[in-house]
C-alpha cells in the first residue's frame, strides 16, 4: 500500500476508501515490536484521509499518536507537548511547514520528519537547511515511514531513555566535548543546538579523528538507510555542522571534504 499525498480533485469514492482501509490492515496486522514502542508522535498534516490511515497503522505498531491538521496547532502542540519525534508536512493550509519547523527549531529539540512532495528537491534541501533530521516524499510506504521513524529515534537517544545499557559519558577534542548520554555537545563551554543527525556525525568524527569516512559509512550510521548517490542529505547535515562548530581555536577547518569520497575531521592542534 502507498500513502499518497492528497486525494484526487473529484475526491476519493467511499469504495476505494474502504478497499485502501482493507489494504492498510492486512497489511498493518502482524507487525513485529520494534524498539519504537510506546514513543509519542506528532503527527501535522491537513489530509485527514492521510492522516488517519497513517495514525491507524502507527498505532498497531505501537506508537503513542497526537494528530494536527494547522500549522499553528503543530507549533502549538510541537512546543508545549511531550512528543519524541514530530512528523510535520510541508504543505499546511494557515502556515507552511518551514515555518513551524522554524519556530520549534527555536524553541525545542523534538526531532522533526518532513514530507515533502515527490521530486522536489528545494523543499528536502531546505527542511535538512533549516534543522530537519530526515524527510520523506510523498507518496510514500508505510513500512518507509516506520523504518525512517525508527532510525531517528535511534539517534536521538530516545532508545537510551528506555533501559539500553549506559554508555560513556563524554568525548572531549580541543575545545569540543560531547555529553554522550545527555546527547549534548558545547564548545569551550558554549551549548551547540544540534540536531540529532548532526550530533550522531560530530559523534562519528570525533571517534574517528584524522581518518576519511565515507558517504556510504556515514549514511548507514546517521541516517540509518543505505547511501544513495543523488541523496545530499550527508552533505546538507555535515554543512550545517561545520557552520555551527566552526574553526579551531587556531582557525584551521574541522571537517574536511575528501572529494569524491567523503569527510575528515581535522587532529585538533
Amino acid at each position: 500500500m502507498i500513502f499518497w499525498s492528497h486525494l484526487s480533485m473529484n475526491g476519493p469514492t467511499s469504495a476505494t476508501i474502504c478497499i485502501e482501509r482493507a489494504q492498510f490492515y492486512v497489511q498493518g496486522a502482524g507487525q513485529e515490536e520494534t524498539m519504537s514502542k510506546h514513543a509519542r508522535l506528532l503527527i501535522v498534516d491537513d489530509d485527514p484521509d492521510l492522516c488517519d490511515l497513517v495514525q491507524r497503522y502507527l498505532e498497531d505498531d505501537g506508537f503513542g499518536i497526537s494528530v494536527v491538521h494547522t500549522g499553528a496547532e503543530g507549533t502549538h502542540a510541537g512546543i508545549s507537548g511531550n512528543y519524541d519525534l514530530i512528523v510535520l508536512d510541508v504543505m499546511l493550509p494557515d502556515i507552511k511547514g518551514f515555518d513551524v519547523l522554524r519556530e520549534l527549531r527555536a524553541r525545542a529539540r523534538t526531532p522533526v520528519l518532513m514530507l515533502t512532495a515527490k521530486g522536489d528537491e528545494f523543499d528536502r534541501v531546505l527542511g535538512l537547511q533549516m534543522g530537519a533530521d530526515d524527510y520523506l516524499a510523498k507518496p510514500f510506504s508505510p513500512r518507509e515511514l516506520i523504518a525512517r521513524i525508527g532510525a531517528i529515534l535511534r539517534r536521538s537517544g530516545w532508545q537510551s531513555e528506555q533501559g539500553s545499557p549506559p554508555r560513556p559519558l563524554s568525548i572531549r577534542s580541543g575545545d569540543l566535548e560531547l555529553d554522550l548520554a545527555g546527547r549534548s555537545a558545547s564548545r569551550s563551554g558554549e551549548y551547540l543546538r544540534l540536531t540529532s543527525a548532526e550530533f550522531d556525525l560530530l559523534h562519528a568524527f570525533l571517534q574517528s579523528p584524522g581518518q576519511v569516512l565515507s558517504r556510504e559509512a556515514l549514511a548507514e550510521r546517521v541516517l540509518g538507510r543505505k547511501f544513495s548517490p543523488f541523496d545530499r542529505s550527508i552533505d546538507l547535515h555535515v554543512s550545517n555542522l561545520r557552520q555551527k562548530l566552526g574553526p579551531q581555536t587556531n582557525g584551521v577547518e574541522r571537517i574536511r571534504s575528501v572529494r569524491g569520497v567523503g569527510y575528515l575531521y581535522a587532529w585538533p592542534l
